[in-house]
């Protein structure tokens, strides 16, 4: 275990006893959601990964100290913060937190990193980042983290925001494969499907639990993507996402958003411009990603046995 790093008691135990966790990023508790959907967001998903059995490990950085593992006062106490004051981290951003004593929230990049120190194997978001529209030499950090460190995300694909197809090509590139769960092609965050091929279906937590075992046998670097579809009662139409996010990317344009700025912009923006039903899509996926997470994490754990 990396000294720089702190285990609450519950997580720690449950690595020790080879018991099933989930990591869980932070970042939709400070920039993705308003106050107190964000608050409502981030305990439903821990409650989801205890359901399916296993123990949820949310990441973050509380006042300098890099923690896996955060309580629900922590929770609460960070979604109260001015965004303004809380620090976005991704890798680089790390180090300068903790040596600044800041409070931060931690992107998948970032969560990814910290997960694989601490151990932990299985990791449940929203969506990755990916290659931005418009700048193909804009790529996130999270994909080059897939790539390099061995943990399984799973997720609603990558944000609809973002290039899509270029994205699934930056993650061949970085040897990550995607699993479609119940699906054979890759999920559009908000919508169901983008159409775009997956590498295999698996059908249960079983079968995915069952690919990456053997991943770790092989012992290569390189994590995983479990691509899971919007729950279909929430989900929206391809369509409607498109001239939706086609209008927020104009208009972050035009006001010369750029950076950290531009995706918790254009998030907010399509949830006004769709009247909330893509923020409703949004929680949607990341409660039933985190019940997913958990079920496949407790599958690991039984075929690993005593």
């Amino acid at each position: 275990m990396n000294e720089s790093i702190h285990v609450a008691p519950e997580v720690a135990d449950a690595l020790a006893s080879g018991r099933a966790v989930v990591a869980l990023e932070s970042t939709l508790i400070t920039h993705g959601l308003p106050h107190p959907t964000n608050v409502e967001t981030a305990l439903a998903m821990e409650a989801a990964v205890r359901e399916s059995g296993a123990v949820p490990a949310t990441i973050a950085v509380l006042r300098g100290k890099i923690t896996v593992g955060i309580s629900a006062k922590d929770i609460e106490r960070l979604a109260g913060l001015p965004r303004d004051r809380v620090r976005k981290c991704s890798r680089r951003d790390l180090p300068i937190a903790a040596a600044l004593g800041e409070d931060a929230s931690t992107t998948v990049a970032a969560t990814l990193i910290v997960a694989q120190l601490a151990g932990i194997g299985i990791f449940a978001t929203g969506g990755i980042g990916g290659v931005h529209r418009g700048h193909p030499f804009d790529v996130s950090a999270d994909l080059v983290e897939l790539g390099r460190n061995p943990v399984a995300v799973v997720c609603s694909g990558a944000k609809a925001i973002l290039d899509l197809p270029l994205t699934v090509e930056v993650l061949e590139t970085q040897g990550v494969a995607i699993l479609g769960y119940m699906t054979s092609t890759f999920p559009g965050f908000y919508a169901r499907s983008t159409g775009l091929p997956v590498d295999v279906t698996v059908q249960t937590p079983e079968e995915a639990a069952r690919i990456i075992a053997a991943a770790r046998r092989l012992g290569t670097r390189q994590g995983l993507l479990v691509a899971v579809p919007v729950p279909e009662p929430d989900a929206l139409p391809n369509d409607q996402v498109e001239r939706a996010v086609a209008a927020a990317l104009s208009e972050a344009e035009s006001r010369g958003i750029r950076g950290k700025a531009v995706t918790p912009f254009l998030l907010e923006r399509v949830a006004e411009l769709s009247g909330g039903t893509s923020r409703r899509a949004n929680i949607s996926l990341l409660v039933n990603n985190a019940r997913v997470a958990g079920r496949i994490a407790s599958a690991l754990c039984r075929m690993a046995g005593p």
